[in-house]
């Protein structure tokens, strides 16, 4: 599993699923917020599989 998520879209992955998720637990957005969890996962593992299909690596590092 190599690397294909880096810099910017890692962070803002990360920012978009706390959100998500802190929006789901005050009741704010409801049971959907929890798909934050998805972005959270690819950006703490550095890995989208969606990346991976669609042939997209942001990641500099090879």
């Amino acid at each position: 599993m190599n690397s294909n998520v880096g810099g910017i879209d890692k962070i803002l992955r990360i920012l978009v699923g706390i959100v998500l998720i802190v929006l789901a637990l005050t009741g704010t957005i409801g049971v959907w917020g929890w798909i934050g969890v998805v972005p959270l996962a690819t950006g703490l593992f550095n890995f989208c599989p969606a990346y991976k299909l669609l042939g997209i690596n942001t990641c500099k590092v090879k």
